[in-house]
């Protein structure tokens, strides 16, 4: 070995050693364009060159550290010398781990770009430490592992650290396990684990990346440069081959064989769990044991069978167990015991054993397995689902431990569907999360092409929810029938069990078939705890996610006994329900939002399909009206504590309950207190049709069996006014409320909580129809009514004035507007608080009001406020954050800040679509606000394929002649005419109008703004007169409504003012246009102020029509 000595005066010599070396330093960096080589060295040519500067920091470093001699390879090795060349490169792992210190030179980290004290300061460790090239070159490898002190510096010469100090880090960018870099064997590690370690690394010359690896895996070879990298590899390989058939290992190899296992012949995904169990396996040759645990059709059998595949080098020998029972986990040993003899005739212990003679077999096995050297044997016990526990009674359970090798070495690898055998490290299996590899799955059994893009494909993959085992039925079905997957998915839905018995038989899952699989795990839990199975086949009649212990606390004495049993406190309901964990059958939820009441359980949906059409064959009328009775006895009401967080856990049950309510599965006679709370949660929900169907079957059997005046009716005629009202049934809406107000008027005194409640409802729908007077009649008797029999702080009362205030906006009077939202906040803010949803929802409303005011600054501020507390009280993706985030989207585009408005509405659309759907009308709502503002930045296109989805979204769900729809039929209307398709644009005007004209008559103030735009389109046509005619109407319907004084300050009555002033203007009348802009100006100033552009862009035409006026007169 030739070492650099760091001389007295400064100067390196080199010096030749054969043996006695001493101590020295190694230098590890990247090689650059101008290294100083062995010729320089002895020439004394190399000071000039940029590499010496390395050579430099290497001498002066390793002399601090009190050593003398330093190695680096640019010069110590003569590379002219082919032989001296080949014996370094194989002995250079040696040298590297047998060097005093390592100093690694990152030669592109700059002390100066970082601060080295600074080792949490993310810039520096991820862009410059992570980043440097000396990670990825293939010869710093062995220089990482080999030397026991490995320091790492920049290229100044400071000190970053060590490869302990460093060693998180390290491991993260190299993927190299701890135990490699802290000095443990490399034989514990496989070949591949350590062929992977140089998989991303590069070399100079395509060979090295071969030969780099010679001290990794301890072998030597010689080197042919110019046979190429494949070749290099291959001869690696051989070599390799040849130490691993060492005689210790080679005298208990045994052929890899898994005849016997059925597997899968595409195995998908689960390289995290793949990884996890190679790595807890892997060690120095004692006892390693993992445990996958899970619920039955999860894939862990083949799991196991695809680790095998991969791993198999990794190990001598490779046996399968099956332990389902014991005479088949004796059989298995049988079996195991003629595969080693096949191979080594003489082995101890096995040669002479009697093979009928099981337990000898089982003995003798277990005894070859633990002779010495004999540590890499790998045992998978597959299917041990009934294990000797303290917990299973059962005399047919088996205990794995009196079939495990006594003697502590080699690697076991159990599958359970038990999550109590703790024998190991334990994995649990899961469902497949990435819909992709369900999709896959699909394509592999199916053999069907173009399955990764078939949205039909995709829904059922999703209905199926990454359980292998039914996705490999479906796919096996799929393979045989000629049927789509959307028919797949209907019969799926609607003849389960019938389409699982006739599923093909899966090879890849022995005689387990969805269908019987989990009948399995029911007989254990039946046997071990009564109340669990029993809570098992409730569970049919409630959604699959999601069940509490609050949830199911409504027991009455009327109740079957296990139910009260069951709930008779925590503990009983919770040891029901580790029970069917225990079995994989159940989950604990890890809720990734706030919740207000105990954590739950979930089951797969797969199992839940076999709980309705297995476990509950027949249908249980009695568990049914339990499950719904449950449900409907939690539904918060509005003064609950925070009930948005009960309704969220609440909605899927509820919906499986109404789909038994409706499909006539319970009968109706005893649920109408629990059909009106369904109807109640809907209607928070804002699901006003399936509330309209709730509160419909609760009246008609409250109108049966209580009567027809009988307080509780009108209850729930009155909710089922409000029902009618969101729909835009305003007809059927008023029916209701003036039914339950005569009948309330009878039973109770005027003003009865109870009655006020209608009378305010009343306003709300009189202020829909354009009815103001009446509305304003109502609302006043209300709030009276309130402040008297509730006081003026009361809740009740506040939700009158917040109507008021709405109401008000609705006349044009903002400044009383704002009076009544700013008592409404101040008293909600001192009754529920700053951070209570009904206070910001006044928030909210000031925020609309400060808009139509022209304060957008005040606006911004008020959506702000309720936008931080709804994302804290609701969390970013509910609908009433969403509904706030659209209201800013609004707001932005009053701005002219239209890239923060569309920032605004897709964030809004994004989460509706995810909470709510595509089609629900908020969501409706957000796509026409995208509309709007396409249109406003000149995307008429875009603009005009959102109004159409609106438009087609909304008819569906609303009908053609709702208000709501007709609002987007007339923004089409604005669109076309600004395209200039006017024969289009005079249609949806049309509709429009004739729309509202029918629902809402023809004076309401909604239909008044489709008269305007109409008038906007004749004068377009140059049809003056018919404009004329639409403006003048237009006028006179909102005088009519709001007052001669009001309308001055409503702006869609100013729109129409300024409408008609341009309609002058074109006429060239100037001084009339004169006049009536400035009318329209006076209001403009009056509500949004004078320096709003409206305001301004008035002001200007009015200049110029003054000037034309005068130039005119001038004429004359």
């Amino acid at each position: 070995m030739r070492l650099l000595q760091y001389n007295h005066d400064r100067e390196f010599s080199l010096t030749q050693f054969s043996d006695n070396i001493p101590r020295y330093a190694i230098l590890s960096h990247t090689w650059g364009p101008e290294e100083v080589t062995f010729k320089d060295m002895v020439e004394g040519n190399g000071t000039s060159k940029t590499g010496f500067d390395k050579i430099r920091f290497c001498g002066e470093q390793a002399r601090r550290d009190g050593l003398q001699y330093f190695w680096v390879d640019t010069c110590c090795i003569d590379k002219s010398n082919s032989t001296e060349l080949t014996e370094a490169i194989n002995s250079m792992f040696c040298w590297y781990r047998n060097a005093a210190r390592c100093y690694v030179y990152l030669s592109d980290v700059s002390i100066s770009a970082c601060n080295t004290n600074d080792k949490s300061n993310p810039l520096y460790w991820q862009l410059m430490f992570q980043k440097s090239r000396w990670f990825t070159r293939g010869w710093t490898l062995q220089e990482l592992i080999a030397p026991t002190s490995v320091e790492f510096f920049s290229k100044e010469g400071g000190l970053f650290g060590n490869k302990t100090s460093l060693e998180g880090y390290i491991c993260e960018i190299t993927g190299i396990p701890t135990k490699a870099l802290q000095g443990g064997s490399l034989s514990h590690f496989s070949v591949i684990e350590r062929m992977s370690w140089s998989e991303k690394r590069e070399t100079t010359r395509k060979e090295d990346i071969a030969y780099s690896l010679l001290g990794i895996f301890d072998i030597n070879m010689p080197l042919i440069y110019g046979e190429g990298k494949e070749k290099a590899l291959r001869r690696l390989r051989e070599e390799i081959d040849k130490a691993s058939k060492g005689i210790r290992r080679e005298d208990f190899s045994v052929s890899f064989s898994l005849s016997n296992v059925s597997n899968t012949e595409h195995f998908v995904a689960r390289e995290e769990e793949l990884t996890e169990i190679h790595t807890k396996l892997s060690g120095d040759g004692s006892r390693r044991t993992v445990v996958l645990h899970g619920l039955g059709g999860m894939g862990k059998t083949q799991l196991a069978v695809a680790y095998a595949k991969r791993y198999k080098d990794s190990y001598s020998a490779i046996f399968w167990l099956n332990i389902k029972d014991e005479d088949s986990l004796k059989q298995s040993f049988a079996r195991i015991a003629r595969q080693i003899l096949r191979e080594h005739p003489s082995a101890p212990w096995l040669s002479k054993v009697d093979m009928k003679n099981l337990d000898e077999v089982i003995d003798a096995v277990k005894a070859w397995q633990g002779l010495p050297y004999n540590t890499r044997w790998l045992m998978i016990y597959d299917n041990y689902d009934n294990p000797r526990l303290a917990s299973n009674t059962d005399p047919t359970a088996v205990d794995i431990t009196k079939f495990l090798p006594e003697i502590y070495q080699g690697s076991v690898l159990v599958t359970t569907r038990s999550s109590e055998v703790e024998i190991g490290h334990l994995i649990q299996v899961t469902k497949l999360v990435d819909i992709r590899d369900c999709l896959r799955i699909l394509l592999n059994t199916s053999r069907r092409e173009g399955l990764m893009d078939n949205v039909d494909a995709t829904k059922l993959a999703k209905k199926l929810d990454g359980l292998p085992l039914a996705l490999v039925t479906a796919g096996a079905y799929l393979k045989q029938a000629a049927i789509s997957f959307a028919d797949y998915l209907r019969l799926y839905e609607k003849s389960w069990a019938k389409l699982q018995k006739t599923s093909p038989v899966l090879s890849s899952y022995e005689d387990r078939t969805l269908y019987s699989t989990w009948n399995i795990s029911f007989e254990y839990v039946e046997r071990r705890n009564v109340l669990s199975a029993q809570l098992l086949r409730l569970w049919a009649y409630l959604d699959n996610q999601d069940i509490w212990f609050e949830l199911l606390q409504h027991s009455g004495p009327e109740d079957p006994d296990w139910i009260r049993e069951l709930m008779e406190d925590e503990l009983s309901f919770h040891e029901a329900m580790r029970v069917l964990s225990d079995h994989g059958l159940v989950e604990v939820d890890r809720p990734s939002q706030e919740l207000l009441e105990s954590q739950g359980y979930s089951i797969h949906g797969c199992v839940h399909s076999w709980t309705i059409h297995v476990l509950n064959r027949e249908w249980d009328y009695n568990l049914a009206r339990l499950a719904i009775r449950f449900v409907g006895s939690h539904v918060p009401g509005e003064q609950a504590t925070r009930p948005w967080l009960i309704r969220r856990r609440l909605l899927q049950h509820v919906a499986r309950c109404s789909s038994i309510i409706v499909d006539g599965l319970v009968i109706d006679d005893d649920m109408a207190w629990i059909c009106h709370n369904l109807g109640d949660f809907y209607f928070y929900q804002e699901n006003s049709a399936e509330a309209e169907q709730m509160y419909r079957r609760a009246l008609q059997v409250k109108e049966k069996v209580l009567g027809i005046e009988h307080i509780s009716t009108l209850d729930t005629v009155n909710k089922l006014g409000n029902a009618y009202a969101t729909q835009g049934k305003l007809v059927l809406a008023e029916q209701m409320f003036e039914r339950a107000l005569q009948g309330k008027e009878k039973i109770l005194h005027a003003e009865h909580a109870s009655i006020l409640d209608t009378v305010n409802n009343l306003g709300n729908l009189f202020t829909q129809q354009g009815k103001f007077a009446l509305a304003e009649q109502m609302y006043e008797r209300a709030l009276r009514g309130s402040e008297k029999v509730l006081g003026i702080e009361h809740t009740s009362t506040l939700s009158t004035v917040n109507n008021l205030g709405s109401f008000y906006i609705g006349q044009g009077k903002l400044a009383l507007a704002e009076q009544m939202y700013v008592r409404a906040l101040r008293g909600r803010e001192k009754a529920l608080g700053a951070e209570h949803t009904l206070t910001l929802s006044t928030v909210c409303n000031l925020g609309n009001l400060y808009v139509d005011q022209g304060k957008l600054t005040l606006a911004e501020q008020m959506y702000q406020q309720a936008l931080r507390g709804y994302e804290k009280e609701l969390g970013a993706e509910h609908k009433l954050t969403l509904d706030t985030v659209n209201n800013l989207g609004l707001l932005f585009k009053d701005q002219g800040k239209l890239v923060l408005a569309e920032q605004m509405f897709e964030r809004a659309l994004q989460g509706k679509e995810k909470v709510l759907g595509t089609e629900h009308i908020s969501t409706l709502d957000t796509v026409n606000n995208l509309g709007n503002l396409y249109a406003d930045q000149d995307k008429l296109a875009k603009a005009e394929q959102m109004y159409e989805r609106a438009l087609r979204g909304k008819e569906k769900a609303l009908g053609a002649e709702h208000t709501s729809t007709l609002s987007i039929v007339n923004n089409l209307g604005l669109l076309f005419s600004r395209q200039n398709k006017l024969a289009l644009a005079e249609q949806m005007y049309d509709r429009a109008l004739r729309g509202n004209e029918k629902v809402l008559g023809v004076d309401h103030t909604s239909m008044l703004a489709t008269v305007s735009n109409l008038g906007n389109l004749y004068v377009d046509q140059g049809k003056f007169a018919l404009a004329e005619q639409m403006y003048e109407r237009a006028l006179r319907g909102y005088e009519k409504a709001l007052g001669a004084d009001n309308i001055m300050t409503y702006i869609p009555a100013l729109n129409t003012l300024s409408g008609l002033g341009s309609l002058f203007q074109h006429q060239a009348n100037f001084a009339k246009a004169t006049t009536i802009y400035s009318k329209a100006l006076a209001g403009y100033n009056k509500v949004v102020g004078p320096d709003h552009p409206t305001s301004n862009r008035l002001r200007e035409i009015i200049q110029v029509l003054e000037s034309m006026t005068e130039t005119d007169a001038l004429k004359e």
